[in-house]
């Protein structure tokens, strides 16, 4: 994401400075427009989009070859649009996991959302339906591209990065659903692009030292699940890692206070 946020910054360094608020509503750039604003949004949404759309092709893919309905795809992304979790539900709805374990384990991997609400630009969206909408698309990516660019937000560009977001997912996992129903035999490997999803991720974010801390706690937290509860490692795990990353948050606040 180091990559995304820099370019994410020249863009925004180049923009027009956003005029004062008009009745407690941050009005558009100087010599803005909605039309260009927008435009603005989808443009600032290609870096991440690019490594969404064939992300969606393989989920679309992993959906037909895992003998699931073809509207499974679609269904979820349109209704759920959360990736990661979309791609372990496949698995999950396959060998017929309960629904109380598949609302727990949605919980866990989506928690990391409640902590992207804190500074997500959320605030410069009025509308009710097109709030609910912007908190509702609040991805990984969207996250990363507003945090790279903070206080050149409107209701605008934000909508139009995060449907830009959403119609990739939804688009890739379409052509998904195409290609697989081409192919003549399976294609093994494609239920590890979860796995290589999280890689990708977490090798993106130790590219800034300020992220190694929480690795080395995910990796504690993974080898304490798997010490107390073997046969449910991953679930230990998530467990334990909430606890430490609320336990992190807590003694780097009492820290602040006391060199406050």
């Amino acid at each position: 994401m180091t990559d995304l946020r820099s370019a994410a910054a020249t863009d925004a360094a180049a923009m027009p400075v956003p005029a004062p608020p008009v009745g407690g509503r941050p009005a558009l750039p100087t010599g803005s427009t909605p039309r260009a604003e927008i435009a603005t949004g989808v443009r600032l949404s290609f870096a991440a989009g690019l490594g969404m759309f064939p992300l969606g092709v393989a989920f679309g893919v992993l959906v037909v070859q895992t003998g699931l309905p073809w509207w499974v795809a679609p269904g979820l992304s349109i209704a759920l649009f959360a990736g990661s979790v979309e791609l372990l539900l496949v698995g999950l709805m396959v060998v017929g996991t309960p629904l109380a374990t598949i609302a727990l384990t949605i919980l866990l991997v989506n928690f990391r959302h409640v902590f992207y609400a804190f500074s997500f630009p959320l605030r410069v969206v009025r509308h009710p339906l097109a709030r609910f909408y912007s908190l509702y698309a609040l991805i990984d990516e969207a996250y990363a591209v507003t945090a790279a660019s903070p206080g050149t937000w409107n209701r605008f560009r934000l909508l139009a990065m995060q449907a830009s977001f959403h119609s990739y997912w939804v688009g890739g996992g379409i052509v998904g659903v195409a290609i697989a129903s081409f192919l003549p035999g399976r294609i093994e490997g494609l239920e590890y692009a979860l796995c290589a999803l999280f890689v990708t991720l977490t090798l993106d974010a130790c590219r800034s030292r300020g992220q190694i801390p929480s690795l080395l706690l995910a990796g504690l937290a993974y080898a304490l699940g798997a010490v107390v509860a073997p046969a449910s490692a991953l679930f230990a795990g998530l467990l334990v890692f909430v606890a430490l990353l609320l336990g992190r948050y807590q003694l780097q606040r009492h820290r602040e206070r006391r060199h406050a």
